[in-house]
């Protein structure tokens, strides 16, 4: 079977996804947090785990044009404290989204108490830390660690070592940003009982450096480069690992079930 490289069908002048989950807060309460999946330019990484390159286009938008999709999608949401403004890439990277749009996006949200965005580890710098202090509500930033495996992490064609990682987090958490890290839940080149132990230890070497919040991936089938015959980890190995993470009582773990539950 010939593997599917052909990207869906997506408005520029609209956000792909626009929704609201639940999610609990550093504060221990579980609140409403809005989403908003912007459309723009694909990540430059190219990941080989990554399967978000099928939401993106191929040139960038126009100035100002992703300051009015997030514009637009407030406007269809429900009132909520925080908001995650994801672009399946880097939110400081200006091929993706304009620096203008980013501030004109901090002018839209200053009754938020949190933005959550992402962005890759060799990202992080100078714009990200102005960014932070121009804005009102809390920013956190998520980073993508995938595994600490070391035979595993540069096959992901991630262009990023833990050294780089352990720096982004410790320059972003002496700004007074928090970090979210993304953990992979088995790769294509882990068994599934090695997929987890991997995890767990990526937990702990998350932890380790002061990220405060983790979302365990499962890994799921990506029709540009993961292989027809990978099977995904079960939600019992994800229930496994993530109650892993809880037993360290060193912040909040979570496990992205995807639509299985």
């Amino acid at each position: 079977m010939q593997r599917l490289t052909v990207k869906n069908k997506v408005n520029p002048s609209e956000a792909y996804g626009v929704f609201t989950e639940d999610e609990l807060t550093r504060s221990g309460a579980i609140e409403p947090h809005n989403i908003i999946l912007t459309t723009n330019k694909e990540c430059p990484f190219k990941c080989v785990m990554c399967d978000l390159w099928q939401n993106t286009l191929d040139e960038r938008v126009a100035d100002g044009v992703v300051a009015k999709q997030v514009k637009d999608a407030l406007a269809s949401l429900p009132i909520a404290k925080h908001l995650k403004l994801y672009n399946a890439g880097s939110f400081f990277d200006r091929q993706s989204i304009p620096k203008q749009d980013t501030f004109q996006i901090a002018d839209m949200i200053e009754d938020f108490e949190t933005l959550i965005v992402e962005a890759h580890p060799k990202i992080i710098g100078k714009s990200c830390f102005e960014y932070s202090e121009y804005l009102k509500p809390q920013l956190d930033v998520a980073l993508g660690l995938e595994t600490v495996d070391p035979d595993v992490l540069p096959k992901l064609n991630k262009s990023m070592t833990l050294d780089d990682f352990k720096k982004a987090t410790e320059d972003l958490l002496s700004h007074d940003i928090f970090v979210r890290a993304f953990v992979l839940l088995r790769t294509p080149w882990h068994s599934e009982e090695e997929g987890a132990y991997w995890a767990k230890e990526s937990i702990d070497f998350a932890h380790s450096i002061g990220v405060e919040c983790i979302s365990i991936i499962p890994l799921r089938q990506n029709p540009r480069n993961i292989d027809e015959d990978f099977i995904p980890p079960r939600i019992e190995v994800l229930n496994e690992v993530v109650a892993y993470g809880l037993s360290k009582n060193k912040g909040r773990v979570f496990g992205d079930a995807w639509d299985d539950v």
